[in-house]
C-alpha cells in the first residue's frame, strides 16, 4: 500500500538554526521529514522531535547523491543551508566571496538538481530560502546580500521553469529571527577584522562592531514562531510565490517598493555607517 504521509527534505539542520525549528515545525504539522546537516551530532533536537536525520554536505556532490539514494520518494525539498560574510567591498576577499556564492547559489541549484527527478514525480514543491536582504543593500554585507539576491532570481525563474510539471517553487524571505547565524559568523574572526590597509582603519572600532552585528540588536522572531508560520506557508494548496516571515520582513516588503536611494539615511544610522563617515571625515581634514 502507498505511503500517504507527505515528506520533506531540508537542509542545514544543526541545533539552534532555523532550519531545525523549521524540521521540527514540519513534523508537528504531521510530514515525514528528513532532516540533514554535515554533521549529524549537532541534530540532537530533531532527532529527539522525530525527525530522521541524515548526513548531507550540500557542497559535496558525492554527499548529495549519497543522500538522494537514501530516500524513496519526497514531497517538499527546503533549501535551508547557508552562511555569512561581512566585510566592505573593497575589502572583500574574492576566494572567501566566491565560497559564500558557492554555498548560497551553487549548492542550492546542485541540491535541486539531484533530487528533481522525486519532486517530478510527487509533483512536489522546491522552498528555497533567502532573507530580506535580497533586496536592500546594508553596508558591509554586499556578498551575502548579493549571494541572496542571485539566489533569489534563480529561484523566480525555477518557479517559471518548473511550472509545466507541475513542480511549485516557493522563496522564504526571512527578515529578524533568533539563530545561531551570527554565533557561527563571528567563529570566522576573517569576517570580522578589518585588513590592516583597510581605508576603513580610521573607524576601526565602530566598523568592526558592525561587522560583528551589534547595531543589530536583540528584537527578533522566535524561531519557533518563525518555522510554524513558513512551515504553514508551504503546506497551503496554493503557496504563495514568496514568503516574508520573521521580524520586519513585511516592512522591507513595503519599503522595497520606493524609489531607489530613499532608504540611504535611515540605514546609514542604523548601521552606524553615519558614525564611520563622520569619524573618516574628520581623520581627511
Amino acid at each position: 500500500m502507498a505511503n500517504l504521509q507527505r515528506s520533506v527534505l531540508i537542509t542545514g539542520c544543526s541545533d539552534g538554526g532555523l532550519g531545525a525549528a523549521l524540521a521540527i515545525a514540519f513534523r508537528n504539522a504531521g510530514l515525514l521529514v528528513y532532516a540533514t546537516a554535515r554533521n549529524p551530532a549537532k541534530m540532537t533536537k530533531v532527532a529527539e522531535a522525530g525527525c530522521q536525520t541524515l548526513v548531507l554536505d550540500v557542497t559535496s556532490k558525492e554527499s548529495i547523491a549519497a543522500c538522494v539514494s537514501n530516500i524513496p520518494s519526497l514531497d517538499i525539498l527546503v533549501n535551508n543551508a547557508g552562511g555569512g560574510y561581512s566585510m566592505p567591498v573593497m575589502d572583500l576577499s574574492i576566494p572567501e566571496a566566491k565560497k559564500l556564492f558557492d554555498l548560497n547559489v551553487w549548492s542550492c541549484i546542485t541540491v535541486t538538481q539531484a533530487f528533481l527527478p522525486l519532486l517530478l514525480a510527487s509533483k512536489g514543491l522546491i522552498a528555497n530560502h533567502t532573507s530580506v536582504d535580497s533586496v536592500i543593500s546594508i553596508p558591509f554585507q554586499s556578498a551575502y546580500n548579493a549571494s541572496k539576491a542571485a539566489m533569489s532570481i534563480f529561484s523566480d525563474t525555477m518557479r517559471l521553469e518548473l511550472s509545466p510539471f507541475d513542480v511549485k517553487v516557493v522563496e522564504i524571505k526571512t527578515g529578524g529571527a533568533v539563530s545561531k547565524f551570527m554565533d557561527n559568523k563571528l567563529l570566522d574572526t576573517k569576517q570580522i577584522t578589518l585588513p590592516l590597509d583597510s581605508i576603513y582603519q580610521p573607524a576601526k572600532e565602530t566598523t568592526e562592531s558592525v561587522l560583528r552585528g551589534e547595531w543589530v540588536g536583540g528584537r527578533q522572531s522566535s524561531a519557533e514562531d518563525w518555522a510554524t508560520l513558513v512551515a504553514k506557508d508551504l503546506l497551503k494548496t496554493r503557496p504563495p510565490i514568496a514568503t516574508w516571515r520573521g521580524l520586519g520582513a513585511g516592512s522591507v516588503r513595503l519599503l522595497n517598493l520606493l524609489p531607489a536611494g530613499t532608504l540611504d539615511s535611515p540605514m546609514k544610522k542604523m548601521t552606524r555607517l553615519d558614525e564611520i563617515e563622520r569619524t573618516i571625515r574628520q581623520q581627511r581634514h
